[in-house]
């Protein structure tokens, strides 16, 4: 899977060239507040990111990905257990996700839009935020898990 990922991550460099340093270090925060469980820092790290990340195509997906883990990082802030949160992923949005699978294939919808967006948050900090980039090194391995647990599904075994 460390392939995948890596070709993933080439696959997403043409749709994210760069952004702003604040922006691409807000977009880095949000991935690693929500990692570590810091989840009131990681919604307001989200609402700060989605705010400071430009209109376009590829920024939509970005944004519904921002959405999500902020939707998620609330739940867990407020203790409550939510299997899906209500933010997910439009058609057009999911040609930018990592995991892209059939709707009636997928047993739980709320979790794959969330490791999609934990995977698409990670990948964009990772290509755009070189200051952010060793700590986010650091949490390769779960991205790496995560599409491990999807590897069947995606016909890689």
């Amino acid at each position: 899977m460390e392939r995948f990922l890596d070709a993933y991550i080439e696959r997403m460099r043409p749709h994210f060239p760069g952004f702003p340093p604040d922006t691409a270090h807000e977009i880095a925060s949000a991935f690693l507040a929500f990692r570590f469980g810091l989840y009131a820092n990681a919604a307001r790290e989200c609402t700060n990111a989605i705010a400071l990340v430009p209109e376009g195509e590829s920024n939509r997906a970005l944004k519904k990905a921002l959405e999500i883990i902020r939707a998620n990082a609330q739940d867990r802030d407020n203790s409550v257990v939510t299997a899906d949160p209500g933010v997910a992923f439009l058609d057009q949005e999911l040609r930018l996700v990592a995991v892209n699978l059939p709707a009636e294939t997928v047993e739980a919808p709320g979790a794959l839009n969330l490791d999609n967006a934990l995977i698409l948050v990670y990948v964009v900090a990772l290509i755009t935020s070189p200051d952010d980039g060793e700590a986010l090194e650091e949490h390769r391995t779960l991205i790496v898990r995560m599409l491990r647990d999807y590897k069947k599904a995606l016909g890689l075994e």
